[in-house]
């Protein structure tokens, strides 16, 4: 049982360090790429998500970390692929340089790589699920990253670039972009409570949840793009208007997107109202993806 974030947060950052490989004969750069970027800074929202999932569902957390770490993986290789001179092209993320200007180019795409084929690997090989949960648990983590999920939105999300999109095409687009990880996370925190055997109903609902902290994550990130500074984001302000991005503030308003956000959470926290004392943890990530500076 997990009490509070913090400890949580605690928890699972020591786990990417055990996870993470320190030492290489052939690959050394790549490995302290990987580090650098999984350890240099992040707000392990997806990893929270799938402990606080699990405990919600009456599981230990601890059954949830190999794939909560697993989304922390796959989100940190989409970050240092995303800061690439081809992609986004920025040089700083969590306020240190970004992992192509610290360790170049090449060894950047690499360590990419590799942290998204060591995210299955740490799923595959846990053997406190069962195979089939694993199997399902691998299913779905690879549909919200591959060309119909996290992939796929980047790829709208660049081609959009200069264009004038609708609401309903930004959310579709960050369905994807963001969500589909988020949403991940979630539904993976689920399964590692199999053997309590949360229904169907309960898997529908918290996929909910997950689809609407997903959004508001997106819209706030937005938000802070135009508010916040580049010391305080840790990576470049202003860089979607730049980019001349589609954003929710420049789409519906500064103010009116920041509203959306709320709606959105309190959405959210309605959705999970059902779980009564067992859900606090999630209403608390949930209040913690619209108050944040970064």
């Amino acid at each position: 049982m997990v009490n509070n974030l913090v400890d949580l947060k605690t928890r699972i950052d020591c786990a990417l360090t055990e996870y993470l490989p320190t030492d290489s004969v052939i690959a050394q750069a790549v490995v302290d790429a990987m580090r650098h970027s999984v350890l240099g800074g992040g707000k392990r929202l997806r990893p929270m998500l799938a402990c606080a999932t699990a405990q919600a569902c009456g599981a230990n957390p601890e059954l949830a970390l190999s794939s909560g770490c697993a989304t922390e993986f796959i989100h940190a290789y989409s970050l240092i692929h995303d800061d690439l001179p081809a992609m986004d092209d920025d040089e700083l993320r969590h306020g240190l340089p970004s992992a192509h200007v610290a360790f170049g180019e090449a060894n950047a795409i690499l360590a990419g790589d590799s942290l998204h084929s060591m995210a299955f690997q740490l799923i595959a090989q846990d053997q406190s699920l069962t195979a089939e949960t694993r199997i399902e648990m691998i299913n779905l983590l690879a549909q919200a990253a591959g060309w119909a999920g996290m992939a796929g939105g980047q790829c709208l999300d660049i081609a959009a670039e200069g264009m004038s999109l609708s609401l309903s095409e930004l959310k579709a687009l960050h369905a994807a972009k963001t969500g589909a990880l988020i949403r991940a996370s979630v539904q993976m925190g689920c399964l590692s409570a199999r053997s309590i055997a949360p229904s169907a109903q309960i898997f529908t609902q918290l996929t909910a949840y997950g689809d609407l902290i997903g959004l508001a994550f997106q819209v706030i990130d937005d938000v802070l793009d135009v508010t916040q500074t580049t010391e305080q984001l840790g990576k470049p302000a202003g860089s979607d208007e730049a980019l001349e991005k589609n954003t929710f503030p420049k789409l519906m308003g500064l103010n009116a997107a920041v509203g959306y956000a709320a709606d959105l959470v309190d959405e959210a926290q309605t959705t999970v109202a059902f779980l009564g004392e067992d859900g606090r943890l999630l209403r608390q990530l949930a209040d913690l993806v619209v108050n944040r500076s970064y």
